[in-house]
């Protein structure tokens, strides 16, 4: 069976994709390593956000959908993102820094056995700073030199993704016993899971949580990715996938990567991503995310496109 290594990607809604791309590159610090637009609606953008070439378990996807209405938060939902920084004094530096700048934050607290800084970007979108605490940073993730935080505290990709659903051990099944998640605790109302034991990058926590389904919108999160390697690891959890009776889109061809969506019992939609070929298919590193860039069944479309997107820089 084959083992997987960490998250992928993590895809949310904005109602303003030039609000969103101001927040993430110059409040945050992330590179906007892709500028592109939704492959199954091209009139809106698709924006990613990550380290110097968007490496797999760094990256921060946005739909933009200008017509969106708030989220009504609730339960059966990806409810936060983790994101690691290196240490304590980086939690120190960040809450000034979100002081500063008008960030809705939380004081330092613990979370998920870390110490944590609890924030939401100007849409609402939950997310959590975590103190990697020397920990084990992926060799394949690489820092990007222009960011606007310095080195020692800038972010280096995702950790801890929160899930909030009605039935708990329903999606504990599907992580422990179908992807070979690792149970490293459990409660009646919580539990947390990693894909390589004692690493935070592909660790999920589970919440349980009744009440009425959340019904997504701005700052709402839409999917999440775990990893796997390539086309072959693809097309055997494609098969794992339909051994536990549920539905999947089959392999979609993303030109960054193949991947395959499904929902698991609690209607959370997961999405299962190869690493390649990754966002340097048609953009050289030093040109990330500058250009717009469509997938090659889109290039002749890029006029009519492009007439349809407001500028975001």
């Amino acid at each position: 069976m084959f083992k997987i290594p960490g998250h992928h990607h993590i895809s949310m809604i904005t109602k303003d994709a030039k609000i969103n791309n101001y927040f993430y590159q110059k409040v945050l610090g992330l590179r906007r390593v892709k500028k592109t637009v939704n492959q199954d609606d091209p009139s809106m953008y698709h924006l990613f956000y990550g380290d110097l070439t968007g490496s797999a378990g760094t990256e921060l996807s946005f739909f933009e959908m200008p017509y969106v209405g708030r989220t009504h938060r609730g339960t059966n939902a990806i409810t936060q993102i983790g994101l690691l920084v290196p240490s304590f004094e980086s939690l120190e530096f960040w809450k000034k820094r979100f002081e500063l700048m008008n960030v809705k934050h939380s004081d330092i607290t613990k979370y998920a056995g870390r110490d944590a800084l609890h924030f939401e970007d100007s849409e609402g979108l939950r997310m959590v700073l975590l103190n990697n605490n020397g920990e084990y940073v992926p060799e394949y993730w690489s820092a990007w030199k222009d960011s606007v935080i310095e080195e020692e505290h800038r972010i280096l990709g995702m950790g801890t993704v929160e899930l909030t659903v009605r039935h708990l051990e329903k999606t504990a099944r599907t992580l422990r016993d179908m992807f070979g998640y690792i149970e490293v605790s459990r409660s009646d109302s919580e539990a947390i899971y990693q894909s390589i034991e004692g690493q935070s990058f592909g660790e999920i926590i589970i919440k349980q949580q009744d009440g009425e389904r959340e019904k997504p919108g701005r700052g709402s999160i839409h999917h999440l990715a775990i990893r796997v390697k390539n086309e072959e690891e693809l097309r055997f959890w494609e098969g794992v996938v339909k051994e536990r009776g549920f539905h999947s889109t089959g392999i979609v061809d993303r030109f960054y990567f193949k991947s395959l969506y499904f929902r698991e019992s609690n209607g959370i939609l997961f999405e299962i991503a190869t690493d390649g070929p990754g966002f340097t298919a048609d953009s050289t590193v030093e040109e990330l995310g500058k250009a717009l860039d469509l997938p090659p069944f889109l290039e002749e479309r890029r006029a009519e496109i492009e007439a349809k997107l407001a500028p975001i820089d």
